[in-house]
């Protein structure tokens, strides 16, 4: 038997690979409308498996009103016409396949768009129809049913109820959406909304993906009764095992990802699921990588995690330890489409919660360059870790978060939410630069772009940085061709004591310093001849950078 890429199975491929978000509408443009598309991402293919990852990870491309950045699915097997058709995605897979690299998908199960078919269908069914069944609607409290079900708040602010019209125009029931009034959740007790995931995530197996990304895969489930829920204010980011809430990570969302499990494994070993699970402790997220559920968790405790020795080291022995307990790898990433940059993240001084971006007044900004060298310091420090890593297109470009989009550019909902005080996600959205001297940088045949790019970008530009030594590129280039050729992947970490503000590790071969806030350190006393570095040594490692050496 063999795998989705010929190779004899049983493999774990999952256990240390390098897997690149593509964010779709701002890889690359095929047809000069200003937002990419599966062509477009067909046609730059071999520039990844140039930079030498393992796969790709496709976020949402499915049919969409695109109101939350195609997290609001009308049509979960089906393209939205703004990315193309499930042709393009067939040449897409194939492509990948071709080059050697697999390819994940997004899939969104908690809650469908308000324009989905059975959406619809349970609107115009009414109340006790099977079609409502699907969904979550209960009768409102107060004397005429004019008071939402609970107290639950959205995620994105405000009432997590809305009230519909009933077909006889009458005020009706309430629905309710954990996000967005236009993402009604689903109800998961259904076993027709069951057995039709089983159907999507077969539709798309069928079609050739190597796996899932699951979205909100601690939710779907909510406490029977539907109690109500004291916090001043949900925050998906904050849960831990002390302060659960009613609908997020309750018990009974293993027994799903259980089901799927055996979906995908009908398919062979090779196939994965991903959970998007924010879960506290990391000794609760491990729930979700147990043997028989899925493959892997987002490390966001890792992604979060401040440029500190004592905070780093922590967060890497318990990642480590707890996921390995269970049998599963850990997972490290430090960007991805809903955080900022961490090319400027890593330097900030203020908050910027997951999702909300910086405040519009912040103060304080870093240094450009200052940022840069500290994410990638932070690059050659989470890629030498075992276990699998995540890279956020652009990243391997060195770019730092775009602040300078006009207020009337942004279409992040975060934005008009806020009343323009939280910038939102826009600025680790904006369409990547691949030709320094193109119109749009390259991004596509057009100067045309959703959002517009920095005009300071252009030495960013892939073409500007290839074969460049030195440049982020190179790095991520030789860091990942290091990586694979050191099996660090699969490696061993070793701690090795060190001076004040710095880490060192050993992993099978392989010496890596990261000199975080300490002072120089002389490069004879490390040992060894250097492999690698986030930036150019002259004698000493200088804080914010890392080296990695050959250690025998």
């Amino acid at each position: 038997m063999t795998d989705s890429l010929g190779v004899a199975a049983p493999t774990d491929w999952w256990r240390s690979a390098v897997i690149y978000q593509i964010y779709p509408r701002s890889f690359a443009d095929s047809n000069g409308d200003g937002v990419g598309d599966l062509p477009g991402i067909t046609h730059r293919l071999d520039a990844l498996a140039d930079l030498g990852v393992d796969a790709i990870w496709l976020s949402p491309f499915y049919r969409s009103p695109q109101r939350d950045a195609g997290y609001d699915v009308a049509d979960f097997c089906d393209v939205d016409p703004l990315f193309g058709t499930l042709e393009d995605f067939d040449a897409l897979t194939a492509r990948a396949h071709d080059l050697g690299m697999r390819v994940v998908v997004d899939i969104v199960p908690n809650h469908t768009s308000s324009d989905h078919a059975w959406f619809q269908a349970a609107l115009a069914a009414g109340p006790g129809s099977p079609e409502r069944a699907r969904y979550i609607f209960r009768e409102g409290t107060g004397e005429s049913g004019e008071l939402p079900p609970n107290n639950w708040e959205s995620v994105f602010g405000g009432d997590a109820w809305t009230r519909v019209t009933e077909p006889d125009g009458t005020p009706g029931q309430w629905y309710l959406h954990l996000f967005d009034s236009s993402q009604p959740d689903l109800e998961w007790t259904n076993e027709g909304v069951r057995a039709d995931f089983d159907d999507t995530l077969r539709f798309w197996l069928d079609r050739g993906v190597d796996g899932f990304r699951v979205d909100v895969a601690h939710g779907l489930v909510k406490e029977d009764g539907l109690p109500d829920y004291t916090p001043e204010q949900l925050d998906a980011s904050s849960l831990d095992s002390e302060t659960s809430s009613p609908h997020f990570a309750q018990e009974g969302v293993h027994e799903i990802w259980r089901r799927w499990h055996d979906v995908v494994a009908a398919y062979g070993p090779d196939r994965i699921l991903v959970a998007e699970a924010w879960v506290h402790p990391l000794e609760r997220m491990a729930d979700w990588v147990r043997p028989d559920e899925m493959h892997q968790a987002f490390n966001f405790g890792y992604l979060m995690a401040a440029w500190d020795v004592a905070e780093l080291r922590r967060i890497i022995d318990d990642s480590l330890a707890t996921f390995g307990a269970v049998g599963a790898p850990s997972t490290w990433v430090l960007s991805n489409h809903d955080v900022v940059r961490h090319a400027t993240r890593l330097a900030l001084t203020e908050p910027n919660p997951q999702g909300h971006g910086l405040a519009t007044d912040s103060a304080g900004l870093p240094d450009v360059e200052h940022g840069i060298l500290r994410a990638r310091a932070a690059t050659l420090l989470m890629l030498a870790l075992p276990g699998g890593a995540y890279l956020y297109q652009g990243e391997e470009l060195g770019l730092p978060e775009a602040l300078d989009i006009p207020g009337d550019a942004r279409q992040d909902p975060t934005w008009a939410r806020t009343n323009g005080e939280r910038l939102g996600r826009d600025g680790c959205r904006v369409p990547i630069p691949w030709e320094a001297d193109a119109p749009a940088y390259g991004f596509g045949p057009s100067a045309s772009t959703w959002l517009p790019q920095p005009a300071d970008w252009a030495p960013y530009a892939r073409d500007a940085q290839r074969g460049i030594a030195g440049s982020s590129l190179d790095m991520y280039r030789s860091a990942l061709a290091l990586r694979k050729r050191h099996g660090l992947g699969t490696g061993t970490l070793t701690w090795i004591e060190a001076p004040d503000g710095v880490l060192m590790l050993d992993n099978d071969g392989v010496r890596v310093v990261a000199n975080i806030s300490g002072a120089d350190l002389p490069l004879a006393d490390l040992g060894g001849e250097v492999l690698l570095a986030s930036r150019p040594l002259g004698d000493v490692l200088p804080a914010d950078a890392t080296v990695w050496l050959s250690h025998a």
